[in-house]
């Protein structure tokens, strides 16, 4: 049946019947693509019925659909027309694992991080409201978006106004990981209102005694269920910021979820639709672990990853479980990543000292500046691309304070599969520019360790950031011992060029002197583990010494650690040629990390390539 759904007009000739068949169908071709390509798995398989009744519901493009993040998008997708491109979800020249615009006029907003979508959602429906349009707007949003700031000045912003759109909450319990905070728990109590359960279950059992009850008796019940439910369940929260609130409704009932969405449609004033869904729904294994099945990767990359990759995040946490044995000012913050961030077992611990604030990453850093002012070492463990969204707290309250908050950023770099709205590419840009800020990225595993010790000394900001997985590359070359602060290594010399590379771009430097030397070009390389602050005796004697300095990093070229390096020797007054590699100044879309850097001229080859042009 999918295969003749061409656009939602489609659905709109099925019957209950077949809606409800093609919804497995659905699902079974999202487990099978997903387990094949890797993707958000548990988040889109509770969806499913939510999405096919919007669109049975509503008349999408002409009414904006915003998806919050889009990790509930799979089926939006392959009901808009992009069934074929989904086959190569997340892969080069196949569908985005996110919404993009530039994909489909269904996918009104690109987005890829959290609580967002009100906010988007309020600009589209005013803008209606001043051009005399009719549509509707609508915002999904996982309850774990709401964990966001972001989500209540939106809220607080549209329920003042009174503007016409429908904010439908599909309530799992879950973000990534099991939810926190006072709204959860909120939630949690409108889904498990004793009031409204005893009464259900009184009415239930009553209508079951009474025999031959008609069509018209049941329509009757459901509409005096309703008003009872309102009554019944608080949604006070929500009423107050100016929206009525319907739910919580089964967001598995196709019947139910398509009567509920006609009469929001005939709202007047900000609606807030509160659907209860299971993560995971209809997979076994991720019901039963919809935090582990959140994201998956893809099963060829599971046989095939390398065993000398490691999970950074896990090797980071090693060392601080290491360290907090002796020290009980270490505590590590996260804003709902503590597995992504591979911090949960310094949770399980130490509970006392491990704070997961919810989607809420410049209360995290905030936070932790208050915890590093009365005396804690904070460590923030936070994805590269979810960071740049505290770059104000971060200047304002870290290091305008000179406060010894340390940020583990992890995803740093190009992350493949994820695209375009996830590329770690622009950390070093912004923390650069800061004062106070001292930035370090490791070249292999046992380099990531000896970073986390020497930070644990060090009295002021500083930001590690490190790729999902390292290599252990100890076996490949003669390891330095214990270094200090700004200390870079001589990995290698040469004469004509002298790359200086930070993080895993330093094996890709040592891979393009292999490809330089077979064309008759001396080359050497060193780890510019520090980009700030730089090892400026080492830097000098670069400069002196070879022919060409050549920069490489896994970052834009804008504000860079290569401009780093310009500057200070324009600075020094030192005649230096210097070329500089890293990322184009352009989003970078989805397909493995191997294509990007290809693409980005930051392979081996293409690095060698880059060289032996400019030596003409």
């Amino acid at each position: 049946m999918l295969k003749e759904i061409h656009s939602p007009a489609d659905l709109k000739k099925l019957t209950l019947p077949e809606l409800e068949a093609l919804s497995e169908e659905i699902r079974r071709e999202i487990i099978e693509v997903v387990t094949r390509q890797g993707g958000h798995l548990s988040s889109n398989l509770g969806a499913v019925e939510l999405t096919l009744a919007i669109h049975y519901v509503f008349d999408c493009p002409e009414d904006k659909l915003v998806f919050d993040v889009g990790h509930q998008a799979y089926c939006h997708k392959l009901i808009t027309g992009r069934q074929e491109a989904f086959e190569k979800l997340r892969a080069k020249e196949g569908t985005s694992g996110f919404p993009a615009f530039s994909e489909s006029e269904y996918d009104c907003f690109t987005a890829g991080h959290a609580s967002t979508a009100i906010s988007a959602a309020l600009g589209m429906a005013r803008t209606r409201d001043v051009m005399g349009g009719k549509n509707h707007v609508l915002a999904v949003v996982g309850d774990g978006a709401l964990t966001g700031g972001m989500c209540y000045e939106a809220l607080n912003d549209a329920g003042q106004s009174g503007t016409r759109m429908i904010v439908i909450i599909n309530d799992n319990e879950m973000s990534i990981s099991r939810n926190v905070g006072a709204m959860a728990k909120y939630l949690t109590d409108l889904r498990q209102s004793k009031g409204y359960r005893a009464l259900k279950r009184h009415v239930r059992s009553g209508l079951e005694a009474i025999p031959h009850i008609g069509v018209k008796m049941f329509r009757f019940v459901e509409r005096l269920r309703d008003w009872l439910k309102a009554s019944l369940v608080d949604g006070k929260f929500f009423t107050a910021l100016g929206f009525r609130y319907l739910g919580p409704v089964d967001g598995h009932d196709l019947k139910r979820l398509i009567r509920v969405l006609r009469r929001a449609k005939e709202e007047t004033k900000p609606l807030i639709l509160h659907v209860v869904t299971t993560k995971g729904k209809g997979y076994r294994p991720a019901e039963s672990h919809p935090d582990q099945f959140h994201g998956v990767s893809p099963v060829y990359y599971v046989e095939n990853t390398a065993a000398e990759e490691i999970s950074a995040g896990k090797l980071a946490c090693k060392e601080l479980l290491a360290l907090a044995e002796n020290d009980i000012r270490i505590s590590v913050v996260t804003a709902a990543m503590p597995i992504g961030t591979g911090m949960v077992d310094f949770g399980k611990a130490h509970p006392d000292r491990f704070f997961d604030v919810g989607i809420a990453e410049e209360h995290a850093v905030t936070m932790a500046a208050g915890m590093a002012f009365s005396g804690m070492k904070p460590y923030v463990a936070i994805y590269s691309t979810f960071l740049q969204r505290a770059v104000d707290q971060i200047s304002s309250d870290v290091c305008l304070n000179s406060l010894p908050v340390t940020f583990l950023i992890d995803r740093a770099g190009l992350v493949g599969e994820d695209g375009k709205t996830h590329q770690g590419v622009f950390d070093l840009s912004y923390l650069r520019m800061l004062p106070n800020m001292i930035i370090a990225s490791p070249r292999d595993a046992r380099d990531l360790k000896r970073l986390v010790r020497l930070s644990a000394q060090i009295d002021a900001p500083m930001a590690i950031r490190y790729s999902k997985a390292l290599e252990d590359m100890g076996a490949r070359m003669q390891l330095s011992g214990e270094f200090g602060l700004g200390q870079w290594e001589l990995l290698s010399s040469g004469k004509d060029v002298m790359f200086l590379a930070v993080g895993r771009m330093v094996q890709m430097a040592m891979q393009a002197t292999i490809e330089l030397m077979g064309k008759g070009v001396q080359a050497g390389v060193v780890d510019a583990r520090f980009v700030k602050p730089m090892d400026e005796g080492l830097l000098r004697r670069v400069a002196g010494e070879t022919n060409m300095i050549v920069t490489v990093e896994e970052n834009v070229l804008s504000g860079g650690f290569g401009e780093g390096v310009l500057d200070w020797l324009t600075r020094q007054g030192l005649q230096a040629r210097v070329l500089n590699l890293g990322v184009p100044d352009e989003y970078v879309e989805h397909m493995r990390v191997e294509e990007q850097l290809e693409q980005c001229g930051l392979s081996a080859l293409g690095i060698a390539a880059r060289v032996l042009e400019a030596l003409g």
